[in-house]
């Protein structure tokens, strides 16, 4: 029996350098299609396919057999596309200078607030191997269990205490050693999460800027410490130094007698632990003149030339200091720098094994023993990454000496690995190939020779690296153990991780040591030293997400009625844990489809009818909220999913967004637009069964892809930008109507009304299609430096979009990422700081309701049930009871 459709695609990639500002809240944003960029963990695979090619041929195929095809080769501009999307949407046309999202956030807490709370609406479980939900394009049965977003920093005492920090979400603590967890860090003004430590005093350390130079990594505003993080909740004025860490992301911190660095991505700083007032000291840049007032601090490539990934200081001397310095994609500053008796750092060499040159030394990361015994270190290599297609690692080495300066010894590579259990054994997916991305390592406080290294997958040894397992495989899938069906599972098939592993720790609770980590999907914990089966592979994992911990990074939601059970049914696409479907009286989420999940269209009159896109308008469609047992995998005619992507699909970043947008019509629900360089059609509503049946409605001309679409009684209002990135950025919108008349280009002049920035969203007035609001993504001229980045976040046009008129008043100068006129006659504005109202007749803009978290609303959609919802990239999905809104005007 053959596994379903595991949308996971394989990178076989070159990663090279891209540029990512520092800028705004996002962290790494390409500013020039000029150089290639680089890969990034949105890597669904080509392998599901293959399986369903087998089935439907009806051949007998053993997992991964045929995971070499030509899909595979694609995952390297996918990856590239993916990485940029997220962050050109809020920089272009220019660079961001640093103190935009402070700025937005000091004008936030001062402005009113509406009445009414929002409610928390994905509080619950999430299971991806759900068994109502194995249909062809889902993931379920893997053996990742219960999940949620993802997680970029693990702190854990000996007491029980327990602290996840999301990639977007903030920090949360358990109090029983995982579980029943609470946000105690919402108050902060950043809630991206590169690192968390418990120091000698056992206070908590947050360090803001997601670590992972990935698509959706956003910067931070600086290091806070919680002087009781047992008890006590994270304020602003809990921030170590000034702001001179603001608008970076920190990799990593580390403590040395009474002094604390801090890796970052403008270099290596440190500050004393005793004193927490006075400035962050900058230790070591090695590009100066690249960081903020420098004489090229203008240049494309200024955000890559001061990255720093880690620190290791010789336990026997704190003045011995090493740094592991450089951008993951390559460059000459890369290296290991050791400071000299004049105070100045060079480029260390001869440590050994460990690599030191240019050419090898890229994202690394260290882990000293308890005794000062041992000290491990995990490297990628910036010329495997580009010239090997299986994988980036270097390497993993030890200094038993426990010196940074060795000697070093190598005691695996990818090879060794890949032979220790691994399920990642094909051409193109091995052991480290996102180790620019997946890297952790925690030595056993108890014993130096026992090590825990994560990559894409949880690996370990306890014998100093002699020989390894994989107690935390990618999934279940490769395995003889594996059925689709759990009946057929055999005691061997235990649950594992979710894949792409971010954070570890190690904490007691009750007399047990435990071994937590955290990766795309949450956090996992298994006993320290845990039971394996015959393969190595662990047979005592816990998923500790609960549904108390969500860090869900929703890209959208759709809302229908659920006839079956009543209420509502809502769901939504998320980074790499696909498709979520919360039915109107569940008590647990389900993922009906797999890898990522992007834009959606949810059928307001039946929830059970559902299209998602996976990525590069690869739609599927489902009339049943893709529920099946697995029966598909011996007779195709039970699948009951559908593959209905438009041609633009096969084009990649050339056709479409890696997240591209898609609508139903608001009057004629049975009309589809999707947007890709073309505006297509389907006139069939989820009645579709191929992509053949889409008609081109209008070419938005070569190298211009579409960013936001919006229909209404057949009138389609369409954004496009081409290029996307600083260098020539331009953006337009188009009109004309679903059946391809009366197309036409709007006049947007660089320098008019509406800014030359990223158009992220339409809506259209039921009553008058002729009256529309766009909302405009990136920062105003204030803070952006490219050529007509203008000023203002949404604009309303009353003739078609002939002419607009800027309606953001008071808004901050934050990214508008969606925008929704109520039923009232109010307008609602989704940013990446809040969801702002402008009741009708009124001109100023409040904050929409209580107790929604400072994370970005990607996306804002009104249920059958009269409420909007919202979909945020980094707290789940929330609901609001907007027939409560009182009208006034200001």
């Amino acid at each position: 029996m053959l596994p379903p459709t595991h949308q996971r695609r394989f990178i076989t990639c070159t990663v090279v350098a891209a540029a990512f500002g520092l800028v705004s809240t996002q962290s790494f944003a390409a500013s020039s299609d000029t150089r290639p960029r680089p890969a990034q963990a949105h890597h669904q695979t080509a392998i599901g396919r293959q399986h369903i090619k087998a089935v439907h041929a009806g051949d007998a195929m053993s997992a991964f057999a045929a995971e070499g095809d030509e899909d595979g080769a694609d995952e390297a501009e996918n990856s590239a596309e993916a990485t940029a999307q997220f962050t050109e949407a809020r920089t272009a046309p220019g660079v961001v200078a640093p103190g935009a999202y402070g700025a937005a956030w000091q004008q936030l807490q001062s402005m009113r607030h509406t009445s009414g709370s929002w409610d928390h609406v994905t509080k619950k479980p999430y299971d991806s191997d759900d068994p109502r939900y194995r249909d062809v394009n889902s993931n379920s049965s893997g053996g990742a269990g219960q999940v949620t977003g993802r997680i970029t920093g693990i702190a854990a005492d000996g007491q029980g205490y327990v602290y996840a920090g999301g990639a977007n979400g903030g920090v949360f603590r358990s109090t029983t050693g995982g579980g029943h967890w609470k946000p105690i860090a919402d108050k902060l003004p950043s809630l991206s999460t590169g690192t968390l430590a418990l120091d000698g005093g056992n206070r908590l350390w947050y360090a803001t800027g997601e670590s992972n130079t990935g698509a959706t990594s956003f910067v931070g505003t600086g290091v806070y410490v919680l002087q009781d993080p047992r008890h006590g909740q994270f304020q602003p004025g809990d921030r170590v130094g000034g702001a001179e860490l603001e608008s970076t992301v920190i990799h990593a911190l580390r403590f040395a007698g009474t002094k604390v660095w801090a890796a970052t991505s403008s270099g290596v700083w440190s500050h004393s632990t005793t004193t927490l007032s006075g400035p962050w000291k900058q230790e070591f840049a090695p590009n100066p003149d690249y960081l903020p007032g420098g004489s090229k601090a203008d240049d494309p490539s200024a955000p890559y030339k001061n990255i720093a990934n880690d620190i290791a200081v010789d336990p026997k001397d704190p003045d011995k200091v090493l740094l592991a310095v450089g951008w993951r994609g390559g460059d000459t500053y890369n290296g290991l720098y050791a400071k000299q008796a004049d105070g100045s750092w060079r480029q260390a060499s001869g440590l050994g094994d460990l690599p030191t040159s240019s050419d090898d030394v890229g994202n690394m990361t260290f882990a000293a023993a308890a005794d000062g015994s041992r000290l491990y270190a995990v490297d990628q290599s910036p010329a495997q990454t580009a010239a090997n297609p299986d994988s980036g690692l270097k390497g993993v080495y030890v200094s038993k000496s426990g010196s940074p300066f060795g000697p070093w010894t190598l005691i695996a590579d990818y090879t060794k690995l890949k032979a220790s259990g691994s399920a990642l054994q094909g051409d193109g997916y091995q052991p480290g190939i996102q180790s620019w991305y997946n890297q952790f390592l925690q030595v056993d406080p108890a014993d130096a020779d026992h090590l825990y290294l994560g990559l894409e997958e949880v690996f370990e040894t306890k014998n100093g690296g002699s020989t390894w397992t994989t107690p935390g495989p990618y999934w279940n899938f490769p395995f003889p153990c594996w059925s689709i069906d759990p009946a057929k599972q055999t005691g061997d098939c235990s649950p594992t991780t979710h894949s792409d592993q971010h954070a570890v720790a190690i904490g007691s609770y009750k007399g047990k040591t435990w071994a937590y980590v955290g990766n795309d999907g949450g956090i996992y914990r298994r006993p320290l030293n845990g039971a394996v089966d015959s393969g190595g592979h662990a047979k005592d994992w816990q998923s500790l997400s609960d549904g108390t911990l969500d860090t869900l990074q929703y890209y959208s939601v759709g809302v229908g009625k659920d006839l079956a059970g009543g209420g509502v049914s809502v769901t939504g696409g998320l980074q790499d844990n696909g498709q979520s479907i919360l039915r109107g009286h569940d008590k647990v989420m389900g993922s009906d489809f797999g890898g990522d999940g992007g834009d959606t269209i949810a059928d307001p009159a039946n929830g059970c009818n559902i299209a998602e896109e996976y990525v590069y308008l690869d739609m599927w469609v489902t009339q049943n909220c893709g529920v099946n047992d697995g029966s598909w995998t011996t007779d195709p005619a039970k699948a009951t999913e559908y593959e209905v992507a438009p041609p633009d699909k096969d084009q990649g970043g050339a056709g479409a967004r890696f997240i591209a947008p898609i609508t139903a019509d608001a009057k004629i629900t049975s009309t589809w637009i999707a947007g890709g360089r073309h505006v297509w059609v389907n006139p069939k509503g989820f009645a579709i069964r191929s992509g053949k049946e889409w008609t081109n409605a209008y070419d938005l001309g070569e190298g211009h892809v579409a960013t936001a679409v919006a229909s209404s009684g057949g009138t389609v209002y369409v954004g496009w930008c081409g290029p996307c990135n600083n260098q020539g950025f331009t953006r337009g919108i188009a009109v004309g109507n679903a059946d391809g008349t009366g197309w036409h280009q709007l006049n947007l002049p660089v320098d008019g009304t509406v800014p030359n920035r990223y158009v992220s969203g339409f809506d259209i007035d039921p009553a008058d299609a002729q009256h529309v609001f766009v909302a405009v993504n990136g920062f105003s001229r204030k803070w952006t430096e490219g050529p007509g980045a203008g000023f203002g976040h949404v604009f309303e046009s009353r003739n078609g979009g002939a002419d607009w008129t800027d309606v953001s008043a008071n808004l901050p100068d934050v990214p508008a990422d969606t925008v929704k006129l109520l039923p009232n006659g109010g307008l609602a504005i989704g940013t990446d700081l809040a969801t702002f109202y402008r009741p009708a007749g009124a001109t100023e803009w409040e904050v929409l309701g209580h107790a929604l978290p400072s994370t970005a609303v990607m996306q804002l959609r009104l249920g059958p049930d009269g409420k909007l919802y919202a979909a945020t990239h980094g707290r789940g999905i929330w609901s609001f009871d907007v027939r409560r809104l009182k009208g006034r005007k200001n």
